[in-house]
């Protein structure tokens, strides 16, 4: 199957309209792969009738599945490590000892995809500072676009080769319970972490003031304006001495001025001026 220009065209404003992701030309390998299960689901022959389709009336949650199908899941437990380790020597020590009055608090993964990366945070949290926090409010918020991936993460279940992506067996045995083909979260890790659906480039509800944002591999699929209004909207909801990790690839130079850049050991973390 070869995707016609037009049919191109139509998916990737959709996708970029409700997402803010940008498919750039080269892509349709990409978009042809993944509405293969599309079609099949709606029992339609080929790209030509989805697009029509998909631009009659009444198309808003086929245009969701688009959305969805077209959005990168890629992830895994403790995804680049050092990021992690970052977290757990350099940041947590640091927030922790600057809340200890108000005794809480709050980390936010935005486009959490399956729901390692939160998870990855809570554990952190147990191994290495549970006896500090017993007593603490903590809320780890997992966002996402896709009803799919919230209800994966919500699950906390996980298949035997997602649980070996960057979970070292003894975490695995300590903070996992085998449930079947499955392996299934303990409600001690579970508890810290809750979930819902956002789009970043809707406009955002309200939120309370985060300690730590995870928004890493993220920006990468945005046009520059609509990074610098992610990026703008971001100061609004980080405490004072808030840390923000962004991906390895990924910087705020050029989108936003106000963010001081830290090194942390093999980490850039940033933070408001």
């Amino acid at each position: 199957m070869t995707i016609a220009t037009s049919h191109f065209d139509v998916i990737r404003e959709i996708v970029y309209r409700g997402a803010g992701i940008v498919l750039e030309p080269g892509k349709e390998y990409l978009v042809e792969s993944r509405m293969h299960p599309i079609l099949r689901a709606h029992s339609l022959t080929d790209l030509g009738e989805l697009v029509t389709k998909l631009q009659s009336g009444g198309s808003a949650a086929l245009q969701s599945e688009v959305i969805d199908a077209m959005t990168t899941n890629e992830t895994s437990f403790f995804r680049d490590h050092h990021p992690f380790e970052t977290l757990r020597t350099e940041v947590l020590p640091g927030t922790l000892e600057r809340n200890q009055s108000n005794r809480s608090l709050r980390v936010w993964c935005a486009a959490c995809s399956s729901g390692q990366e939160p998870y990855s945070i809570a554990i952190t949290l147990q191994e290495h500072f549970g006896a500090k926090i017993n007593g603490w409010q903590v809320e780890i918020l997992g966002t996402d676009i896709s009803d799919e991936m919230l209800e994966k993460s919500s699950s906390g279940a996980y298949s035997e080769l997602e649980i070996n992506r960057g979970l070292p067996a003894p975490l695995m045995v300590k903070h996992f319970q085998r449930v079947g083909l499955q392996w299934q979260i303990k409600p001690e890790v579970r508890r810290l972490v809750r979930f819902r659906k956002m789009n970043l480039v809707e406009p955002w509800p309200s939120m309370p003031k985060f300690d730590i944002v995870f928004l890493r591999n993220v920006l990468i699929y945005f046009d520059p304006d609509t990074k610098r209004q992610i990026l703008g909207r971001l100061k609004s909801v980080l405490a004072p001495g808030a840390t923000l990790f962004l991906g390895g690839a990924e910087t705020v130079i050029n989108f936003a001025d106000d963010f001081e850049i830290v090194r942390l050991g093999r980490t850039v973390v940033y933070r408001v001026r």
